[in-house]
């Protein structure tokens, strides 16, 4: 039986820092940090150029900082330097298990990682290294959803996949309503106009600009990832106006 050709020659996706947490209440379970670097390379050995854009709420969270009586700008910035972190983790995890990787950053640390440059980041890709992005967009008041965004656009993703412990977007927290709905199509404006929380509304902005779809999926469930490569209907899937 002939392999699925994937739907995408190069994405990017969005981890959450809450993603490597698992069932612990801050920082990285070696577990998780494990199956999700499988569940990554497990695409990239189909052939598909892998980005990613990591966050930093499983050890710090700038939104917090009235929290830690810090200046929300320096606060931020605390928060840029746990998406590092994490992303020298999932690094080693993916090295690991032999997939190349670069740890790219919006903020100079050159003892640990490569500044992000555009250019240098596509050439890293076609030459078949998972690129990591550290450090969000590398000024505060950004989420890393909108670096997510900003990130697919300038490497030419073909698709921003946002990672999440639920199934999709629903109309409501399907944690605590049973009864919420999930949508299984949405359009950039729909998400803007309901205020749905499936991402950062800069980054939706940003993505609607460009015409970049957006799909969001449950990386818990094991082979989900190869599913939405394969144009599976997994998720949520945000675009412009239907036709």
């Amino acid at each position: 039986m002939k392999a699925k050709q994937p739907c995408f020659k190069r994405i990017l996706l969005k981890l959450s820092g809450e993603a490597l947490m698992g069932d612990e209440s801050f920082g990285i379970d070696p577990s998780v940090l494990e199956e999700v670097a499988s569940e990554i390379s497990s695409v990239h050995k189909l052939g598909v150029e892998v980005a990613i854009v990591i966050g930093g709420g499983n050890i710090f969270r700038g939104l917090q900082s009235a929290n830690y009586g810090v200046g929300r700008v320096a606060a931020d910035y605390m928060g840029m330097l746990a998406t590092v972190i994490n992303a020298l983790a999932l690094s080693e995890a993916l090295q690991s298990i032999g997939a190349e990787t670069r740890v790219m950053t919006a903020i100079d640390m050159i003892k640990i990682a490569e500044p992000y440059v555009r250019g240098r980041a596509i050439t890293h890709l076609s030459k078949n290294c998972i690129v990591i992005f550290g450090a969000g967009t590398g000024n505060p008041f950004f989420t890393t959803d909108t670096a997510a965004a900003l990130r697919a656009m300038e490497i030419d993703a073909d698709i921003l996949m946002k990672a999440t412990k639920v199934d999709g977007v629903y109309d409501a927290d399907p944690e605590l309503e049973p009864s919420a709905r999930k949508f299984p199509q949405l359009t950039y404006r729909e998400v803007i106009k309901r205020n749905l929380k499936v991402m950062d509304l800069t980054g939706v902005s940003l993505a609607m600009g460009q015409e970049l779809p957006i799909i969001v999926f449950n990386l818990r469930k094991k082979g989900n990832i190869i599913k939405v490569i394969n144009g599976e209907k997994v998720g949520t899937l945000i675009t412009g106006e239907p036709s």
